[in-house]
């Protein structure tokens, strides 16, 4: 899968979150008309974007390139321990997917710049 220094350069919406993905891509009718995100109109529409996935018992961030067709997951990377323990307690210790936060995210700029 490479390292995160192999995704510098490209197009990242640090604004999407699982939740709208979801909307955008498998719920078309459901687009609200002030969405801050433009609306699917073909398969050839994508979003790259991070999540926080907390399903396991190592966090790690996923990094996902999303159409309507399907979700590929191109890099998962675990959290540094005390990144990932700080994370865990900002959710309240929830099991789930979840944007990535300003800590979570300085950490994959700072790994994509090294």
């Amino acid at each position: 899968m490479g390292s995160l220094r192999d995704y510098k350069n490209w197009d990242i919406d640090w604004e999407m979150t699982p939740e709208d993905a979801v909307t955008l891509y498998l719920e078309w009718g459901n687009h609200p008309w002030d969405s801050k995100f433009a609306p699917v109109t073909s398969k050839n529409d994508y979003t790259n974007y991070f999540t926080v996935y907390l399903w396991d018992d190592k966090p790690r961030v996923l990094f996902v390139r999303r159409n309507s067709e399907e979700a590929r997951e191109l890099m998962s990377i675990e959290l540094p321990k005390d990144i990932a323990e700080r994370f865990r307690k900002s959710v309240g210790g929830l099991k789930g997917n979840y944007p990535v936060n300003a800590e979570v995210r300085e950490w994959i700029e700072t790994q994509m710049n090294n």
